[in-house]
């Protein structure tokens, strides 16, 4: 029997209110047909493009029949949170200075999922308020769920040619969330594309890792090498990362909607131990138990100490040459036993003895 709450349209309402007071930027309702996006899903996995992400195709059709995975689900309610941490230094500017680190605008604040999931645990309490219970399970990037197609079919906004989420409101400096349901809610539609004729995250991604439109090779993306892949960074990828080490927003940062992204009034969300300016040299000599204490509550904690010292010895190696960052390479190789990072600081040596940099 579907559930189906009164003026659902009402319903509707309410829920886009409650949504902005916590928060969410925007709130669309989509049905569970993910049929198109899960053909899109298994020609991208047949061509291996995704690398090490074996948890992309673990859990079969979960992913792209919400049913299967929330049994009784008939509905998704989809959130987008902006999350672009106000005073933080120019990012653009930081990837001209190789000197600093450049980490993901998203990953500078303490890490999203918690508060997202709070938040939308709050929205589905509000709404059982207004009209009983029903069956719900709340999702923020923790789980096997196509997070945007599910928005793009809310209305949350398009697929951008690099496949991010894009908004003619709000650009895609945003978080997605869900909450599927076995209430039978109003879909709010899909909205159509405009990136028309432009090409600039295509153009701009420093590995060519978007090898045509609405298509990424994950195995060449500066996200996936920092973050998602465990082993060692491909030797021709390497001098195309400069300072990045924890992700890569380059085709964010060259698309023209993000003229109208708002930055986050989250403080959670807010920069934190200056991570959007520090130094390489300092974060090379951060002890483990450094690494764990400042990035306790970071999404960058869960990439571990040795590949947070991996990724920024391959942008010590794309430095410029000096002497004290030579002599910061060979002091810290001395402590070091990880195979995988001395690999990528013994390269980082090399680099600086040809004295290309």
């Amino acid at each position: 029997m579907i559930n189906t709450p009164p003026n659902s349209t009402d319903i509707l309402r309410k829920l886009q209110s409650f949504s902005k007071q916590l928060g969410f930027a925007a709130l669309g309702i989509s049905n569970i047909d993910l049929a198109s996006a899960e053909q899109r899903l298994h020609d991208w996995l047949a061509k291996g493009y995704h690398g090490d992400m074996g948890w992309m195709q673990s859990h079969g059709t979960k992913r792209s029949r919400p049913a299967e995975l929330v049994p009784g689900t008939i509905s998704i309610i989809s959130v987008r949170m902006d999350y672009f941490p106000p005073d933080s230094t120019d990012a653009e500017m930081l990837l001209n200075h190789p000197q600093r680190a450049y980490i993901s605008r998203y990953a500078l604040g303490r890490d999203y999922h918690k508060l997202i999931r709070q938040r939308l645990e709050k929205l589905a309490q509000h709404l059982q308020a207004e009209i009983g219970t029903f069956g719900y399970r709340v999702f923020t990037d923790s789980a096997p769920v196509l997070e945007k197609p599910i928005a793009v079919k809310a209305g949350l906004g398009w697929m951008g040619k690099h496949t991010n989420i894009l908004s003619r409101d709000a650009g895609s400096w945003f978080f997605l969330g869900e909450i599927y349901t076995d209430l039978a809610l109003p879909e709010t539609g899909e909205l159509a594309a405009h990136c028309g004729q432009c090409s600039a995250c295509i153009d701009v991604c420093p590995t060519a890792a978007i090898i045509a439109p609405y298509t990424l090779d994950a195995r060449r993306c500066i996200s996936y090498l920092t973050i998602e892949h465990q082993g060692i960074i491909p030797l021709e990828l390497r001098p195309l990362m400069g300072n990045r080490i924890y992700g890569c927003d380059d085709c964010q940062l060259i698309c023209p909607w993000n003229r109208f992204a708002h930055t986050s009034t989250e403080a959670d969300f807010a920069v934190r131990h200056q991570l959007d300016s520090a130094l390489l040299s300092d974060l090379f000599q951060w002890t483990e138990n450094e690494f764990l204490r400042k990035l306790e509550g970071s999404a960058i904690r869960r990439i571990g100490y040795q590949r947070w010292l991996r990724n920024i010895a391959v942008a010590l190696g794309n430095m410029p040459a000096h002497p004290s960052t030579l002599r910061l390479l060979h002091s810290r190789r001395a402590e070091i036993s990880n195979e995988v990072v001395l690999e990528h600081i013994d390269w980082a040596i090399q680099q600086h003895g040809k004295g290309k940099n």
